[in-house]
């Protein structure tokens, strides 16, 4: 794997959001994952000894967006993002649509269009490293919510994800396992799940990332991802 994945806890103890540092070890260049906040994202970069190029941003909501005109004046680096969006995410350079493909150095990258819990939100998928950052979509063990699109976009969303092969791995924009893990493990106690639950609850009690976990095990846990029908998925709303 030649993708390097740090990820940052922002707004801690009020969002637990996640900003993502990724690296194409082969040419270092670097992209912000969700710029929740400058900060601590500053420090990690510092840290880490990096400079990103980069922004790619999943959705406008403030909190994955934050950090983004105090990293550009920094770094002075270009900001990627949904162009359905482009009017509502701050210091954005050029606007992309699902099926646009774009690498970080040598690592590709796919944009898949995922609204639902924005109209414009999109995935970013790494196809060949098997990574997928889904931003408010998807969560471990549940999902975002629907602040302005409809149950049947947010279904149709997470059909493209339960689509993509089960290795590959996900790391969602922010830590809410710990509110979804008890509803998770009353929908369904199998072994899966126990493991799941087994993981879940060491990597939070260290205070590390429950992600990545990978899409054979969401799909198997995630009792949104386990809905057979839109029907069904619809009246959980």
């Amino acid at each position: 794997m030649s993708l390097k994945v740090n990820p940052v806890l922002c707004r801690a103890g009020v969002m637990d959001n996640y900003a993502y540092i990724i690296t194409d070890e082969e040419t270092g260049v670097s992209a912000v994952i969700d710029a929740s906040e400058a900060e601590p994202v500053i420090l990690k970069c510092r840290e880490l000894g990096l400079k990103p190029q980069y922004i790619l941003t999943t959705h406008h909501h403030f909190d994955h967006v934050g950090g983004n005109e105090e990293l550009k004046a920094l770094h002075n680096l270009l900001i990627i993002g949904p162009e359905e969006e482009k009017n509502l995410i701050p210091g954005i350079d050029k606007g992309v649509g699902g099926g646009e493909t774009l690498f970080l150095g040598k690592t590709k990258t796919e944009v898949i269009s995922a609204p639902g819990h924005t109209l414009g939100h999109v995935l970013w998928y790494f196809p060949d490293e098997k990574l997928l950052f889904t931003g408010d979509v998807l969560f471990n063990l549940c999902i975002g919510g629907i602040f302005e699109g409809t149950t049947e976009q947010m279904w149709e969303s997470l059909q493209k994800i339960k689509a993509l092969p089960d290795d590959v791995l996900f790391y969602p924009g922010h830590e809410y396992t710990a509110h979804c893990l008890a509803d998770a493990v009353r929908r369904e106690n199998s072994v899966v799940m126990q493991d799941y639950a087994v993981h879940a609850r060491k990597c939070l009690a260290a205070g590390l990332p429950v992600a990545p976990v990978s899409l054979k095990m969401e799909k198997q846990c995630n009792p949104y991802l386990r809905i057979k029908d839109r029907e069904t998925f619809e009246q959980l709303f």
